[in-house]
């Protein structure tokens, strides 16, 4: 998800205090690629601002025009790799209250395999308030030999390139659409995103792409919206996609895109989360009464409300919206047609047995997970479990102190790096490793750590850790490595109040990696 550059950081969005009470808005996101000519990997950064949130001042031709500064700085450790500081000048107007526009600013530079921090400082100068700042980690690894793709890149307009200019790759002038929410007025998703060395994996034959997409929810995949198209192998190619989601209702989905080889078999593949608003689209559910069904049983208009309700960790947004406008009428009938189709949905000819092991479930997390005015399958603990069912294993740690200790000029004068695929990067630890070989003990906030053998539509040894922050009973997803699930490279440095340096894996980091 994109992150929001704000005086409150949310994803996607820069919000600041600007002269005469006004609020400057501007969208940052950024992109990693890789030049196979270059051999070396490349970020571009894009910022746009809300024209008619900037303070406009008068020009020496009296015109108007506002001005942001900006100062991007990469660090990689306590080392500076890439600053730049500059002016950005929005479009001189006539007219200073014609400011239904935005202006954007692209940058480019280079940045080798690693890890880094990306700070972000803008400032509006026609303002007498400080600058806002955001930081965001960047994650780079492109093997010279390695097929790999490129992160997905939502396109707000795509068009073939008549005078280069800063939006122009491969032929095509692309402007970037920087925000993860497409509101009903968009109707069509454009997609852009690189493959590299796919050549190496699959010769001169030709590979299929695959978009789709799927609820955030469930991982269900949404049906009748897709795109493939078949490519010619290269060391580069650049791949457009268009999805028609004007059908696609209201919720949070993720945009998948799978890379298939001539027997089928899925090589590559990438997500992007978004939101979509679609307030228009209501899902037609084709319900058949529930008479003399198990969903007939239940008789009690409250008791059924309460099980509509505990569907929400394993619904569709379809299903949500329709247990949400269902839950603000008084037709236990209806509820009880619904409730007897969800279950059909998953399992036609077992759908009762599907629902006495889920009612199952459901006791089980509301006995162990509730909370104070939390019913238990509102926690995380409580969601995953209803949505994975029991894991195979739980660690449960309340107190857990480790030694943590360094070697001197060995390979343990290393950062161990672990992303959410499990892929193991090795780095220089610094100065501080190696002149403080013993970093003594590493106190633990209490954790549970949950493993799956092996999770429908995912890879094997799936772990879930969860941490109780403030010691109080109520446990929190911290990290999974779980497809769709939350992932944060700095999770154990959280969970260790901060003892870890960055990157660094202790002995938790290591139960995680092995799943106990």
């Amino acid at each position: 998800m994109k992150k929001y550059l704000a005086i409150i950081a949310l994803m996607g969005c820069l919000t600041g205090l600007a002269a005469q009470g006004k609020q400057f808005n501007a969208l940052f996101n950024f992109n990693a690629f890789y030049h196979p000519e270059q051999q070396k990997p490349y970020v571009e950064t894009y910022l746009s601002f809300d024209a008619w949130t900037m303070q406009f001042v008068p020009t020496s031709d009296g015109r108007y025009r506002a001005t942001a500064e900006i100062v991007l700085t990469v660090r990689q450790s306590d080392s500076i790799v890439y600053v730049k500081k500059y002016d950005l000048n929005s479009p001189i107007i006539a007219d200073s209250t014609q400011t239904d526009f935005n202006f954007l600013d692209l940058q480019r530079f280079y940045l080798a395999n690693g890890i880094y921090s990306l700070d972000l400082s803008v400032r509006d100068k026609a303002s007498s308030q400080p600058a806002v700042s955001v930081s965001q980690l960047i994650n780079i690894y492109y093997g010279r030999r390695t097929p790999a793709m490129s992160n997905l890149q939502l396109m707000a307009s795509v068009k073939k390139t008549e005078q280069p200019n800063m939006l122009s790759r491969n032929g095509y002038d692309m402007e970037p659409y920087l925000s993860d929410f497409l509101p009903e007025e968009i109707t069509r998703l454009n997609l852009y995103y690189e493959v590299y060395n796919i050549n190496r994996e699959v010769g001169k034959n030709r590979f299929l792409t695959y978009a789709f997409i799927e609820d955030a929810s469930t991982g269900r995949k949404v049906e009748g919206i897709q795109h493939m198209a078949r490519h010619q192998s290269a060391e580069l190619v650049p791949v457009f996609s268009t999805l028609d989601i004007s059908t696609l209702p209201s919720g949070h989905y993720n945009l998948v895109v799978e890379l298939h080889n001539k027997d089928n078999e899925t090589m590559l593949y990438k997500r992007l989360s978004f939101y979509r608003s679609n307030p228009s689209v209501r899902p037609a559910l084709d319900m058949a009464p529930a008479t003399g069904t198990f969903a007939a049983d239940i008789t009690d208009e409250n008791q059924m409300n309460y099980y509509l309700d505990a569907l929400y960790p394993i619904a569709s947004e379809a299903e949500k919206s329709a247990i949400k406008d269902m839950q603000k009428r008084i037709c236990l009938e209806e509820k009880q047609a619904f409730f007897y189709h969800f279950w059909t949905e998953r399992d036609a000819l077992n759908a009762a047995d599907r629902w006495k092991e889920y009612r199952g479930w459901l006791e089980h997390v509301d006995k162990v997970f509730s909370y104070p005015n939390t019913p238990g399958y509102r926690t995380d603990r409580g969601r995953v479990y209803l949505q994975y069912g029991p894991p195979d294993f739980v660690r449960d740690e309340k107190n857990f102190v480790s030694a943590l200790r360094l070697g001197s000029g060995t390979d343990d004068d290393r950062r161990r790096i672990v992303d959410a695929s499990g892929n193991v990067s090795v780095s220089p630890l610094g100065p501080t490793g190696v002149s403080n070989p013993s970093l003594g003990h590493v106190y633990y906030l209490p954790y549970q750590l949950w493993r799956y053998n092996k999770l429908e539509r995912d890879d094997a040894n799936r772990v879930f850790l969860f941490w109780d922050e403030f010691r109080s009973g109520l446990y929190k997803l911290l990290v999974s490595n779980a497809r769709g699930e939350t992932w944060d490279p700095l999770w154990e440095r959280r969970l260790s109040q901060q003892q870890l340096e960055e990157y660094v894996v202790g002995e938790v980091g290591e139960q995680f990696n092995r799943g106990h």
